[in-house]
């Protein structure tokens, strides 16, 4: 099932703010602070063992990409819902205002 990991404070820079994890495929969530808000990046990864070493890799096979599909989801279902948190923490109402995440 999916996981979240939060990082600790001083490692705050260089791990995810939040991962889903479904089996062997991974999306881990960085936050990039920005003059309009934070904003959200998603990296991809297919976790396998080479040897006795864990190794991550960017392709997937035919089998994989209903996992990928899986943690895109939850992942993009993630990020819509920090946007709507900060929006409400800011006063700004429910009509769809997903804090400007949506916006480029």
């Amino acid at each position: 099932m999916a996981t979240a990991t939060k990082p600790k404070p001083k490692e705050a820079k260089n791990r995810p703010v939040h991962e889903v994890r479904f089996g062997r495929i991974r999306a881990a969530i960085w936050q990039n602070e920005t003059e309009n808000g934070p904003r959200h990046n998603v990296t991809i990864t297919r976790l396998y063992k080479d040897g006795n070493e864990w190794k991550d890799s960017t392709s997937f096979g035919r089998d994989d990409l209903p996992l990928v599909a899986k943690v895109c989801d939850q992942a993009h279902t993630w990020i819509f819902e920090q946007a709507v948190e900060r929006s409400n923490g800011n006063g700004h109402s429910e009509n769809g205002d997903q804090g400007g995440e949506d916006r480029y």
